[in-house]
């Protein structure tokens, strides 16, 4: 992997962990009125596309409104963890990257595969934006 590649896959793999701490954030009702929801939009690029565990497909206003109006429907046991992160197809400033996220929400496990596609945004916190994702169940959630 050459420097370059390097760097885009740290960026890439520095945002999923931190979009997915700020979900926790946001979720969970004790922490949410400490986040900055501009973050979020911040790393959404525009025509960003989502194909959710369930087959639907979201466009970036979409993911925005779902997330703005999930904001404190958790209680304090949400948690998400990322594991397996690995790189992808990378070709300039785009990067393929491969994750399994993992969720404990009211006490019930699930897991999804997840690919995200980001190109580099000197505007962005991590330095990448979130162009594409798509997630597959690992395991649905427990009911």
């Amino acid at each position: 992997m050459s420097a370059t590649s390097a760097t885009l896959f740290s960026q890439a793999s520095a945002e999923v962990v931190d979009l997915h701490r700020f979900f926790v954030d946001w979720f969970v009702a004790a922490r949410a009125d400490k986040v900055d929801f501009g973050r979020l939009e911040a790393v959404m690029g525009e025509g960003l596309t989502m194909i959710t565990p369930g087959g639907q497909t979201l466009d970036r206003d979409a993911v925005i409104d779902h997330v703005r109006s999930s904001r404190a429907t958790c209680d304090d046991g949400f948690a998400i963890s990322i594991e397996d992160i690995k790189p992808g197809w990378q070709d300039g400033d785009t990067i393929v990257v491969l994750y399994v996220e993992a969720q404990l929400r009211a006490g019930k496990h699930s897991r999804r595969q997840s690919s995200a596609v980001f190109t580099t945004s000197s505007s962005a916190p991590n330095g990448v934006q979130w162009r594409h994702l798509h997630e597959t169940w690992l395991q649905v959630p427990e009911h």
